[in-house]
């Protein structure tokens, strides 16, 4: 949307996935893209809005969705902004995951307007192949609850896990969904209160998801979601958007209010958590990928003209 306001009231809301590491897929090739990425890439056309981002390792490309047109995009080093999927059903692609052992590519399809007043929105999952962009599935992820005239959908990010069970967080419904490998959906955990801002999402190896909401960073645990509890972190982020693991174990938090990336360590399980790195930039990010052993951003530029980038933020 152009309106200012309109941007400003919806950003809080919006989440996408953080590039965690669904396998790896990562070649020789892929390795050398992202060693050879420049530390800035302008694209070339505005309009699109990429709110999550993705480092595909498989095939050495960072890729973006966009919360105005849908489709997802390959953005080069050269700032060139190429389709990798274009699906009629798409409508707004906001948080997207490569997962590599499956070559797929998982999608959480929303709609822009249902932040605005305009819509009841949706919670989509869409599954492509990740080579050619193919449609493999379009799951709804909202028929998992009760029918209800009232209640409001918008899929924001999505994590895989080990086995292929693709995990989504639903902002507006308080909502995760679980999808197993036959896209057969049904609700992992719905909690209870308003404004929690379910975002960015990830799994954990022993058997958890850390899922970001305001300033809560939440650990759900697999077997019993009833059981989810706060992680203790040393101190407040706000506006937590994107989550993404580095490739030493930390989880690093996009903080899409402040301007900056935090890293974390816990050494209890994620119980609570350590700082562990603090990264800065001048524009607003939403959520961050890790392409070989750097992080970068993704700036959308919700509320201007200005075409959309990505950067490299360093995390001591």
């Amino acid at each position: 949307m152009k309106n200012r306001w309109s941007w400003t009231f919806v950003l809080p809301f919006l989440a996408g996935c953080g590039g965690g590491d669904s396998g790896s897929g990562e070649t020789e090739a892929a390795r050398a893209a992202a060693a050879a990425l420049p530390p800035v890439i302008v694209a070339e056309r505005g309009g699109f809005v990429p709110e999550g981002i993705e480092w595909d390792a498989a095939n050495g490309r960072i890729l973006t969705g966009s919360v105005t047109e849908g489709s997802v995009y390959q953005i080069h080093p050269d700032g060139r902004v190429t389709t990798v999927v274009s699906d009629p059903d798409l409508v707004s692609s906001i948080g997207i995951e490569v997962d590599e052992p499956r070559d797929r590519l998982l999608v959480a399809n929303s709609d822009l307007t249902a932040l605005q007043g305009g819509s009841r929105g949706q919670a989509q999952l869409g599954v492509y192949e990740l080579g050619t962009g193919e449609r493999i599935a379009m799951v709804d992820l909202a028929a998992t609850l009760p029918p209800s005239e009232d209640r409001v959908h918008f899929a924001n990010d999505v994590a895989v896990g080990p086995d292929g069970t693709a995990y989504v967080t639903d902002t507006q419904a308080n909502s995760i969904y679980q999808v197993d490998l036959e896209y057969q959906a049904s609700l992992l955990h719905r909690f209870d209160g308003e404004g929690l801002a379910l975002n960015g999402i990830e799994v954990h190896p022993n058997g958890y998801l850390l899922v970001a909401g305001g300033e809560i960073l939440w650990k759900v645990p697999l077997d019993d979601p009833a059981a989810a509890t706060r992680v203790a972190l040393p101190e407040s982020v706000p506006g937590q958007d994107g989550l993404v693991w580095t490739p030493d174990g930390r989880l690093v938090v996009v903080s899409n209010s402040a301007n900056r990336i935090v890293g974390f360590r816990s050494e209890d399980d994620w119980a609570t958590a350590e700082l562990a790195g603090v990264g800065v930039y001048a524009t607003q990010a939403t959520t961050a990928a890790v392409a070989g052993d750097n992080i970068y951003v993704v700036h959308p530029h919700f509320a201007d003209a200005e075409p959309p980038s990505v950067e490299l933020v360093p995390l001591p």
